[in-house]
């Protein structure tokens, strides 16, 4: 594994750790859930053969540090997190992007408002639930979720949001039995103290975030929806589906379920490579 450089970019109330490899054209790579910056270690080297691959920790998670702790999370901000990023590392070109779950919806938010510094965005599994039709539905599970969260703690309420994101699923037949790498083994800690804040204030900020379709239709050539082959029939699989079918675009589909990344990282990667070469083209 090569070792990456390390900086810290201050940017509107937060400390951003980020991490660069690589040469070439800058690949900013957009974490979701509590993965940070190291949830990218297993597939930013090979990328980085061809680009300057970028990877960071989102505000408030991990070594990116938050001034007010208790501040409320935004796609907004996020968003001009990534675009800050930007700023700094290809100021005179624009870069592509990629962004998984939460990370995917601050992408989307980055392509609509600064499309002029995004060369291709492809987005893995954005829950941006609010883009379905039953999305009442999906809110009164996200209102569940934050009242376990207060009286029962956090388990509890990951439990319910878990079952709330599987309750479209066929759960009859057989299931593959999925083991994570080493890697991934060493992370739990750090997601384990990551998770009341992704839980409490990433969940609810981020899924209820309708994002500007007429905007991404009028820069759809530039954007590749993705879903994982094993998430058919769950909840975060259908916004992808959503927004592909109502942009009129193809939906890629990528190796393993929403974590696909990690149990998956070589396909991955080269799907990803793919992607990114393919501008303007259709994809298979």
């Amino acid at each position: 594994m090569t070792t990456p450089t390390i900086g810290c970019l201050r940017v509107n109330g937060a400390t951003l750790h980020y991490e660069v490899r690589g040469q070439g054209p800058l690949l900013l790579l957009i974490p979701g859930g509590t993965g940070g910056a190291a949830s990218f270690d297993r597939i930013a080297d090979d990328l980085a053969a061809e680009y300057t691959v970028a990877t960071y920790d989102p505000r408030g998670m991990s070594r990116s540090t938050l001034d007010d702790p208790e501040a409320g999370q935004r796609v907004t901000e996020h968003a001009d997190d990534a675009f800050q990023m930007l700023e700094l590392l290809s100021p005179d070109e624009p870069a592509r992007v990629f962004g998984a779950s939460s990370g995917a919806i601050t992408a989307l938010h980055l392509l609509t408002t600064h499309p002029e510094r995004v060369q291709r965005v492809v987005v893995h599994e954005p829950p941006v639930v609010e883009v379905l039709p039953d999305a009442p539905e999906h809110r009164a599970l996200l209102a569940r979720v934050q009242e376990t969260l207060q009286t029962q703690g956090l388990m509890p309420a990951m439990a319910v949001f878990a079952a709330g994101l599987k309750k479209d699923s066929d759960t009859t037949g057989p299931k593959a039995e999925i083991r994570l790498p080493p890697q991934a083994a060493v992370r739990a800690e750090q997601t384990m103290a990551d998770l009341p804040y992704f839980v409490g204030r990433i969940v609810p900020g981020f899924m209820s975030y309708a994002p500007d379709i007429d905007r991404l239709e009028a820069l759809s050539d530039r954007l590749v929806l993705a879903c994982g082959q094993d998430s058919r029939g769950e909840l975060l699989y259908r916004p992808a589906a959503h927004l592909a079918e109502r942009l009129g675009t193809e939906l890629q589909h990528y190796p393993g379920g929403h974590t696909g990344l990690t149990t998956h990282p070589a396909e991955f990667g080269e799907l990803l490579r793919k992607a990114f070469r393919a501008q303007g083209l259709s994809l298979v």
